[in-house]
């Protein structure tokens, strides 16, 4: 879909062909003598529009107006949050219609930030996503091009270009966590990440078994010991800084399929599991964006992939095993195996002396009982990391949560049997999980994402929502050293009034 960003006024705009006209209104009345200002002014004073977020007044074959469609969509006070809400009623309205070119129009509201921008043209490409990958008769996407018009370019030019750079990324991010197990393997998943190696300053590793037992990650290794597909250790870099500058890193959850393994999970739902490896698909949609939006930073990306499989070979509950750390861990349950994965992969990123470790997963139910899918849950030993994560999600419309990590939560972690448990009780799973990584990240500033209530939908808007790319991006984004500024894209270097893209 082709994104294009134009400076129009209000009149202009009623000249712009196209199968659907979206103007963002307030409620305020327009002033203007247009047949759409003229429209909405009508429809205000009746009282049939009244400009609350999300709500919708259609129109069609207005006199005067070039489009087909006219669709008020009410944008609220204006802000990111009701710029989101107004965008996805409009966009969902003309879901079964043709509309091959639609127009969204800021033109009306008086004040247009490039946040307002952002959350609109997200909630476009949201709004339009088609998963098409393993149907035999892939729906065609109708929609084309999607114009964004503005009063004026500088105000909406930063948020513009984030955007499409953001929806490229989520749209990854929605592929790999919507395809089947059978279609996303840790041999397959490894080359998605080596695609990404072909972008600018992306450069790709994907160590196999042998590599992974050469480094001793036993833990990581006993969830894949079940299954017959091969484990994969995938590591990404983005070097978009000075190479002296210490670099964050990602660490991804990649488990292709959940089964719980011995500790076998119910038959209900379970086909759901081929999301667990949500983290592992943010961390490629992380890379995708930075592609695009060229920081001046480094970026590292670590994915433990492997399916978690019941078979003859399958670790056991109450077996022992060693970490590449040298901790020893008792499984008590095998269905807790991302944190087992997760916690070399945190060993592995000492080497890389990071200035942060943020790590990602689809972990635990008990965040979903805690923080439904509105927020992620957020655990942090730093201060300054965890504070950096929160305004990245509120800027981003893509919350997170704070958690506690007191140290009464690990007296469940004690075994007699090793030096950690991989499960305590059912109170606070999801924070004694926290506390069990916790134990592998000393050595660095670090935070734990669990993703699990935000990264997927179920019920009749069942998959992949993209989260929580935006959050790490506008992160990554504020982590850039002073000295350095990011880069701007290609197409924000043009003198030209309009910008065009894909996405």
């Amino acid at each position: 879909m082709d994104f294009e960003l134009k400076t129009l006024t209000s009149p202009r705009i009623c000249t712009e062909k196209c199968d659907a006209l979206i103007v963002l209104l307030s409620g305020e009345t327009p002033g203007g003598a247009d047949p759409v200002s003229k429209m909405a002014a009508h429809a205000i004073s009746a009282g049939d529009f009244d400009g609350k977020a999300g709500k919708l007044l259609n129109a069609y074959r207005v006199q005067g107006v070039a489009a087909t469609r006219v669709l008020l969509a009410g944008a609220g006070d204006g802000s990111a949050k009701s710029i989101r809400s107004a965008v996805h009623a409009a966009m969902g309205a003309l879901k079964n219609t043709n509309a091959r070119r639609v127009l969204i129009s800021f033109c009306a509201l008086s004040t247009v930030g490039q946040d307002a921008v952002r959350a609109g043209v997200l909630a476009c490409a949201d709004a339009t996503y088609l998963y098409s990958t393993t149907k035999s008769k892939p729906a065609e996407q109708k929609l084309k091009q999607v114009v964004v018009a503005v009063s004026t370019l500088a105000s909406a030019r930063a948020g513009f270009d984030k955007a499409v750079g953001l929806a490229k990324g989520m749209a990854l991010t929605k592929e790999w966590a919507n395809r089947p197990a059978n279609h996303a393997t840790p041999t397959m998943l490894a080359q998605a990440a080596k695609e990404l190696g072909k972008l600018p300053k992306i450069k790709v590793e994907v160590l196999g078994p042998k590599e992974v037992a050469k480094l001793g990650m036993g833990s990581f290794m006993a969830v894949a010991q079940g299954s017959e597909e091969p484990l994969r250790f995938i590591v990404l870099r983005y070097d978009g800084g000075a190479k002296a500058e210490a670099p964050v890193v990602l660490v991804g959850k990649g488990i292709t399929f959940d089964t719980g393994g011995i500790s076998i999970k119910p038959a209900a739902e379970m086909d759901e599991m081929k999301y667990d490896m949500g983290g592992a698909a943010s961390v490629l949609g992380t890379f995708r964006t930075l592609a695009e939006l060229q920081p001046a930073l480094n970026v590292v990306g670590l994915i433990p992939a492997c399916e978690n499989m019941p078979d003859g070979r399958s670790v056991k509950p109450g077996d022992v095993v060693t970490s590449m750390s040298g901790q020893t861990i008792e499984i008590l349950n095998t269905d807790a195996e991302g944190r087992l994965v997760l916690c070399d992969a945190l060993t592995y990123a000492e080497r890389f002396k990071p200035r942060a470790v943020v790590d990602i997963a689809t972990l635990t139910g008990a965040c979903v009982i805690a923080l439904g899918g509105v927020r992620s849950g957020m655990f942090s030993s730093d201060d300054a990391l965890a504070q950096s994560l929160a305004v990245a999600g509120d800027s981003s419309l893509d919350l997170c949560w704070r958690m506690p990590l007191d140290d009464d939560y690990a007296d469940g972690l004690k075994t007699h049997f090793a030096d950690v448990a991989n499960v305590a009780g059912r109170a606070g799973g999801a924070i004694t999980a926290a506390k069990f990584l916790q134990r592998f990240a000393g050595k660095f500033a670090w935070a734990h994402l669990d993703i699990a209530g935000t990264a997927w939908k179920s019920g009749a808007a069942k998959g992949a929502t993209g989260r929580p790319v935006p959050l790490l991006v506008d992160f990554l984004l504020s982590q850039v050293l002073p000295a350095r500024t990011a880069k701007s894209p290609a197409r924000t270097r043009s003198p030209k009034p309009a910008s065009r893209t894909r996405a």
